[in-house]
């Protein structure tokens, strides 16, 4: 399939070739769950933690008598039932981190691509090359280009400027190509890429 290539300034700059494989394939949003629920267990720090029973100060001595006190049987202080007292079953120390094969990563980051070019939501550009890193240049460019809530792949290298001029853009973010991935192109309403990073997603996914 073809896609229109265009540059910062809205001009046409001729058209690029895109892989079916990578770019038309049917939509499964079971796949994009998946790699979605993997790639949001990675990046949960499993650093919260609460204190047991044993490492919770106070008495273990019996709280009144066994019977005729009138009032539950407590055997110790440091129960949930009393304030101070231990957790049961609290959250641990852990890793989240689940297993995903290869072949489902790499087939979800290729629906993703898919998703956007069949909602026409995938956005081609010659490249990101900026003169001056001024946020205020950058953000005339994308309203003219109706760029509101973006997200830029570019090649290995992302542009030094453009990446210092869109740092303080709300809801538009970049990426280098080895930064793909399928999270952040669904939390995104378009998917703008440039001539390298599709050179790249192509010689990364075929």
């Amino acid at each position: 399939m073809k896609a229109q290539v265009i540059t910062l300034d809205a001009k046409k700059a001729g058209d690029i070739d895109l892989d079916d494989g990578i770019f038309g394939l049917p939509e499964r949003g079971d796949i994009l769950q998946r790699v979605v629920v993997w790639q949001l267990a990675k990046r949960r720090a499993g650093t919260h933690k609460v204190q047991s029973r044993g490492e919770v100060a106070g008495t273990t001595k019996r709280i009144g008598k066994q019977k005729g006190g009138g009032t539950a049987r407590h055997g110790a202080g440091k129960v949930s039932q009393f304030r101070g007292g231990a957790r049961a079953f609290g959250p641990v120390v852990r890793s989240h981190t689940t297993s995903l094969p290869k072949k489902i990563r790499a087939l979800g980051l290729k629906t993703a691509l898919s998703t956007k070019m069949a909602n026409g939501n995938l956005i081609v550009l010659e490249n990101v090359d900026l003169k001056n890193a001024k946020t205020k240049d950058l953000i005339s460019i994308l309203d003219k280009l109706g760029f509101s809530n973006a997200l830029f792949i570019d090649g290995a290298d992302v542009n030094e400027n453009f990446k210092l001029a869109i740092s303080n853009i709300p809801n538009v973010d970049v990426l280098p190509t080895q930064g793909a991935n399928v999270y952040d192109i669904l939390r995104r309403e378009k998917l703008v890429l440039t001539k390298a990073a599709i050179a790249s997603l192509m010689e990364r996914l075929k």
